[in-house]
């Protein structure tokens, strides 16, 4: 069984491709330095970043698929499904091997695969477009973001999608809030990205615990404002709840019961 060892980077991977065919050996799986090696493992390789390969294969794969399909690989990439390195891997050695399309070939089970964790990755991106919530907080920069900039408000939102999609929503919100300055931060990875309204740049937390209790925002960062509309929308979404009618199930089925700790309307009214 060969290996090839390589830092678990898109660009890696593209790389990995190059040295697949210039080798002519195609690898059973795919490590980095320090994961445990399969017991059948006999032959090893360590692929090493080089700009030239990256963009030769880079390149050469915008030419070859659609659009759709290269979304396809970007999605399952970032699904962070086990082996799912290995699925986009041999999914594109696939299509520099075939001499037409293979993005229909659903006979294929590696098309097949990237094909449906695609649509699961797809389906977490806009619910995370629906069902994100943003707080709006007083100078959180201040004291727990590594940042240099002291503003006084921003929107700050919390997420823990089950796939790393938020890369995948950045364009959405600042297309939809382009006036406001805000910021999304995914605890379940532990980073995140701020809106200074020119750009988007990554932001962390240097201490999560004060500005995120129990995977909710510190009531002690909320200007008065957000906190006065909270209680207002909290109490206005109840009022217009008939009783009668809540149906637990469909609310499931419509928005699932993971998001529901981040919304305000399904906080329960403090008497």
């Amino acid at each position: 069984m060969l290996a090839f060892y390589y830092d678990k980077s898109f660009e890696s991977l593209l790389c990995a491709v190059f040295d697949a065919f210039k080798l002519k050996k195609m690898p059973e799986c795919l490590l980095t330095t320090g994961q445990v090696e399969p017991l059948l493992v006999s032959d090893r390789h360590h692929v090493e970043f080089c700009d030239a390969k990256y963009e030769r294969v880079r390149v050469a794969l915008i030419n070859k698929i659609s659009k759709v399909a290269l979304r396809h690989l970007m999605y399952v990439w970032l699904s962070e499904l086990s082996e799912s390195d290995l699925i986009v891997f041999r999914y594109i050695y696939k299509v520099f091997k075939s001499s037409k399309s293979i993005e229909t070939d659903f006979a294929d089970q590696d098309v097949l695969t990237v094909h449906d964790i695609a649509k699961k990755v797809s389906r977490e991106r806009h619910r995370v477009m629906q069902f994100v919530r943003f707080n709006a907080i007083n100078n959180p920069v201040k004291d727990v973001v590594e940042r240099n900039d002291r503003k006084d408000k921003i929107y700050f939102s919390i997420i823990a999608p089950i796939y790393n999609v938020l890369p995948l929503v950045l364009k959405f919100f600042k297309e939809r809030f382009a006036d406001q300055k805000w910021a999304i931060y995914d605890e379940k990875r532990e980073y995140g990205y701020i809106y200074n309204l020119n750009s988007i740049e990554p932001v962390s937390l240097i201490d999560k615990e004060e500005l995120i209790i129990n995977s909710q925002v510190n009531q002690h960062y909320l200007t008065e404002d957000e906190i006065l509309f909270q209680t207002m929308w909290l109490r206005y979404c109840n009022a217009l709840t008939i009783k009668e009618r809540i149906n637990p199930k469909l609310q499931r089925q419509q928005m699932p019961s993971r998001f529901w700790h981040y919304l305000p309307e399904m906080k329960p009214i403090s008497k």
